[in-house]
């Protein structure tokens, strides 16, 4: 089963050294979890200062700057992995080092059959 890993946490709670050593951990994980055939993608997000929200309403498209919810934590990055069961997951989600200082959502997805794959077009 497939499960996205949600990372929250304060964005303007690390400083740049702190970023980096948490990038460095992540990609470290991320090995380890390819090399275990779990890894699917994972990317940490630009800041929320660079969000822009969107929602169509009655016909009509409404664009904003910022993320949609007011909150203390944001949305900073993902896992995308593929798991045995939501156990092996959260095995998983406390190993990413944002674990540490924010909160990690595990949330299975939904395969719906009929959308593209990750395989080129050709």
């Amino acid at each position: 089963m497939k499960y996205m890993l949600l990372i929250y946490f304060e964005e303007n709670n690390l400083d740049e050294t702190e970023r980096e050593a948490c990038y460095v951990e992540s990609i470290q994980l991320a090995h380890q979890l390819k090399a275990n055939g779990q890894y699917l993608a994972a990317s940490p997000l630009q800041p929320t200062a660079l969000a822009t929200s969107v929602r169509v309403r009655d016909g009509k498209r409404f664009v904003t700057d910022g993320p949609f919810a007011e909150t203390r934590e944001q949305l900073g990055g993902y896992y995308l992995i593929e798991a045995q069961n939501l156990d092996d997951a959260i095995a998983i989600a406390e190993q990413i080092p944002m674990a540490r200082k924010g909160i990690i959502e595990v949330r299975p997805l939904i395969e719906i059959p009929g959308l593209p794959s990750d395989e080129p077009s050709r």
